[in-house]
């Protein structure tokens, strides 16, 4: 089904298999959508059984029951469709590496399935994110104005934290795709002291990538911890709120917290992608004349 002719990429994923990205993206969208209003549903069934009314308490209950249903469909059906796409893009890699040296083919087949693992768990994961930050922010505004703005700051500092590193984050994993590609050939070799140099070049660009990325998730947490904290004081303190409403307030504070974060793994997920699509689209003789 993949041309020899085609440049292996998320885009070319899409085209050839948009029908079934579409569906298992769609379950996802409708499977978001019913997970970000159980804290409103939450918040009401608490103020209704507290008033004795059952009816807030029903509703939720139904949403529940829809959200087993989408939620166990779409999960049995994402696992045939990703799996038909690893099938077909590891025979085409397989195809076009028979002249290269089989450490290389095997490390590109490697990172050619971590597009297919974008399309599967990065993508619908980050489009939930963004689908509940919008909703979170949306349901915040509808009880002060205050808390959204909080949040929606917060959004663009973190966007901002991740921007002056997506530069450094593409080099170290350029870097570590390096020293993963020739992981083959050099434990063929059977010398100790070469296998020992890669395994230890390996865990370095690992540690300098993980340390790249602790700094910055610890400033973007640092910034979405603040707004948690100020959301909570503010409902608490300063509307007057029923415990149903304070309660609504802090979860949608909580998802918002917890589904932003989500957005720079995305980007950075982007960021290495980037890196291995010009890799494994690379010939043999393109890598050789770099490197001379």
């Amino acid at each position: 089904m993949i041309a020899l002719s085609d440049h292996l990429s998320i885009g070319m994923l899409m085209r050839l298999f948009w029908g079934r990205i579409m569906l298992t993206w769609g379950l996802t969208l409708i499977e978001t959508a019913m997970f970000a209003i159980l804290p409103l549903l939450l918040g009401r069934s608490i103020d209704g059984l507290l008033n004795n009314d059952w009816t807030p308490f029903s509703h939720l209950m139904m949403a529940l029951a829809a959200l087993l249903i989408v939620a166990t469909g779409r999960r049995a059906y994402d696992t045939r469709a990703y799996g038909t796409m690893r099938v077909e893009l590891g025979k085409a890699q397989a195809e076009r590496g028979k002249t290269d040296a089989v450490s290389v083919t095997n490390a590109r087949v490697s990172m050619g399935r971590e597009l297919v693992d974008f399309l599967e768990d990065t993508a619908p994961i980050s489009m939930a994110a963004l689908v509940q930050v919008v909703v979170a922010v949306v349901v915040l505004l509808s009880f002060h104005g205050n808390l959204a703005i909080s949040a929606g700051g917060a959004f663009i500092v973190m966007l901002l934290i991740y921007g002056l590193s997506a530069g450094r984050f593409f080099r170290l994993n350029g870097a570590l795709n390096e020293v993963a590609e020739g992981q083959v050939h050099v434990l063929e070799g059977r010398d100790p002291k070469s296998i020992t140099r890669h395994f230890i070049g390996l865990r370095r660009e690992e540690v300098r990538l993980s340390d790249t990325e602790s700094i910055v998730y610890g400033l973007i947490f640092a910034v979405l911890l603040v707004v948690l904290a100020y959301n909570l004081w503010f409902a608490a303190t300063q509307l007057g709120s029923s415990p149903g409403q304070i309660f609504s307030v802090v979860a949608y504070s909580q998802e918002f917290l917890q589904a932003a974060v989500q957005l720079p793994f995305a980007l950075q997920s982007l960021t290495r992608l980037r890196e291995i699509t010009e890799r494994i689209n690379r010939t043999t003789s393109e890598i050789l004349e770099e490197k001379t």
